[in-house]
């Protein structure tokens, strides 16, 4: 991918009342980066990951989004959001708020690390609370007002 036709690097991320601001992982997953910004705007349910600790995950459905490993990590930090497309489990997307150790009820898995909160990820424990002990957010992936299509 040239560099005048990749996408910007930041998006937006709403999930229930609260804004994030986000950075794509470029250098580190390029093909899935290039995969999820074509599917934009996009807006899923998110609800608490029990197998994976404290996180929240939203199935990706029939998106179509399918991208091999590249950047790939069990262990993502607080912030660092996993797009999973593998054969193991369905297609997701893992939002870490806390400790984390991304699996499902067929054992361990690894996702792209796709991108990081960079804005507002001091909210991230109350967005998780309110998985936890409420129900799902929905979230939505934008792109950045200004920011090239």
């Amino acid at each position: 991918m040239s560099l005048d036709s990749r996408p910007s690097d930041r998006l937006l991320v709403r999930i229930g009342p609260h804004q994030f601001r986000a950075r794509l992982e470029l250098e580190a997953a390029p093909k899935t980066c290039a995969a999820f910004v074509a599917l934009l705007p996009l807006t899923l349910s998110l609800i608490h990951a029990r197998w994976s600790g404290e996180c929240g995950w939203a199935p990706l459905g029939d998106t179509g989004l399918r991208v091999a490993p590249e950047n790939a990590t069990r262990y993502p930090g607080p912030g660092q959001l996993l797009v999973y497309t593998g054969e193991i489990s369905e297609p997701e997307i893992l939002v870490p708020y806390g400790a984390a150790a991304f699996a499902s009820k067929a054992g361990p898995l690894a996702g792209n690390h796709i991108m990081t909160i960079v804005e507002g990820q001091d909210v991230l424990t109350q967005v998780g609370e309110a998985l936890l002990w409420r129900g799902s957010l929905p979230i939505a992936f934008l792109r950045e007002a200004g920011a090239d299509a």
